[in-house]
């Protein structure tokens, strides 16, 4: 491989990196406002989210594998998801309307993080890359109509 195309997968490899942390992040928030979430749209909110968080669940080694088949080194422990998300922790405490807003908010920051990581993937030529991205892309914009129109 040329001196570019090491580059271009390292520049990839960082960019799902940041994706790989952010999903991984979002997950547990998922998980947690499953757990945590009260009051009257309690049982749509917490098959809601755990729809969700399954869906992301599934993602998450898919991702990672891909980070590994460019070569590089898939993030690992709390630390290191913690450095590269985008993504703060949730309030176990907050309203379920509050908890909709800010996965509503960590989903389109999501999007935003996988859209920089395809236009990486396509400059890349890394078809594969691109790919996989796309398919979580649809996969979080899918997660923030259903959060929006449950907020509605």
């Amino acid at each position: 491989m040329s001196e570019s195309g090491v580059d271009n997968s390292k520049k990839v490899a960082q960019e799902l990196s940041k994706v790989l942390a952010d999903s991984f992040t979002i997950y547990q928030k998922t998980h947690g406002y499953h757990w945590n979430v009260t009051g009257p749209t309690f049982r749509g909110l917490h098959l809601l989210f755990e729809e969700q968080y399954n869906e992301i669940w599934t993602s998450i080694d898919e991702i990672a594998e891909r980070i590994r088949a460019l070569n590089a080194t898939a993030p690992m422990g709390a630390a290191a998801m913690g450095n590269l998300t985008s993504i703060k922790d949730g309030d176990p405490n907050a309203s379920a309307e509050d908890m909709l807003k800010d996965l509503a908010a960590d989903h389109a920051t999501v999007v935003a993080t996988l859209k920089a990581a395809v236009k990486a993937a396509e400059a890349a030529g890394d078809v594969s890359t691109a790919d996989l991205c796309t398919t979580r892309l649809t996969a979080h914009e899918k997660h923030l109509w259903m959060i929006n129109a449950t907020l509605r």
